[in-house]
C-alpha cells in the first residue's frame, strides 16, 4: 500500500496514469508529452510498475506500458481524473489516441438529450 501512495504522490506519475487510461503507450510516446529526461521518465515508469499500477509488454522492438487491469487503485484514479482539472484533458487525449489506433470506436453521431422540459 505504501508503494501505491508513494507512486501517486508524484504529479508526473499521475499524468502518466492519465495518458495510459485508454491506451497503451511506448516510453517514447509518453516522453513526447513531458519535459523531463528519459532516465527520469524511466524511473517514474519503474516506480509505477513496482507499485503494481502499470505493466509493460514487449511488442517487437518496443516496450508498451499500460494500466494493470482490475486494479482498484487504477479504478479510483480513473474516477479522480474525470473530475481533476488537469487530468480531464489528458484522459481525453488518451481516448483520442486510442480512437486513432482503432483500439476503441470513435464516438460519432451521439447527441445529448435536451434537459427535461425543453423543446427539441
Amino acid at each position: 500500500m505504501d508503494k501505491i501512495f508513494s507512486a501517486l504522490a508524484s504529479t508526473p506519475r499521475r499524468r502518466i496514469l492519465a495518458y495510459l487510461s485508454a491506451t497503451s503507450m511506448t516510453a517514447g510516446e509518453i516522453a513526447e508529452r513531458f519535459e523531463i529526461s528519459k532516465p527520469s521518465l524511466s524511473k517514474h515508469l519503474s516506480v509505477l510498475e513496482n507499485a503494481g499500477l502499470v505493466k509493460r509488454e514487449k511488442k517487437g522492438q518496443f516496450v508498451h506500458y499500460s494500466l494493470m487491469p482490475d486494479n482498484l487503485t487504477n479504478t479510483l484514479h480513473g474516477f479522480a481524473q474525470q473530475v481533476c482539472p488537469q487530468g480531464g484533458p489528458i484522459v481525453k487525449e488518451s481516448k483520442r489516441i486510442a480512437e486513432e489506433r482503432g483500439e476503441i470506436a470513435p464516438k460519432v453521431g451521439i447527441k445529448k438529450a435536451p434537459p427535461t422540459g425543453e423543446a427539441l
